[in-house]
């Protein structure tokens, strides 16, 4: 309790710094804006926001670009990697399912630190020709 008081405190003097927070951003003493952008370094990885409200501090435009956005080639390419070196024959196999959860993990640390629920990750891998038709098609706990 003594911890979480001092962090208040903290947080309060440092909200109140104009040269941390800047002077025209104080909340007290700032003035309203109709939009704003806020850029916070994540777990996971960057976070944008950009929002703009109307005259009624409605919510009329909002723009997320989250971790997954930024890490989405990262991830293709660990799964491409996965497959290339765990992909045997024409069957997409529980283990190649786990090797691509791996994969996807590595990049979202909130599933990672879920490790009680390895294995457990909805899925679904279809394996396809190069005319574009199924070959195979593994699901993993789905829900329809």
């Amino acid at each position: 309790m003594i911890e979480l008081l001092h962090a208040a405190e903290v947080i309060r003097e440092l909200l109140d710094d104009p040269d941390i927070v800047g002077r025209d951003l104080l909340v007290e003493h700032g003035q309203r804006v109709s939009e704003a952008v806020g850029v916070i370094e994540a777990p996971r990885g960057t976070l944008i926001h950009h929002y703009r409200v109307d005259d009624n501090d409605l919510v009329s435009f909002c723009n997320l670009i989250v971790s997954t956005t930024n890490n989405n080639q990262a991830m293709n390419e660990a799964v491409r990697h996965v497959a290339r070196e765990h992909l045997c024959g024409k069957e997409v196999t529980e283990g190649l399912l786990n090797h691509i959860e791996v994969a996807i993990r590595a990049y979202d640390p909130c599933l990672s630190c879920a490790t009680h629920a390895l294995g457990k990750m909805p899925l679904e891998v279809e394996l396809l020709d190069a005319e574009g038709a199924l070959i195979d098609r593994r699901r993993r706990n789905l829900v329809d």
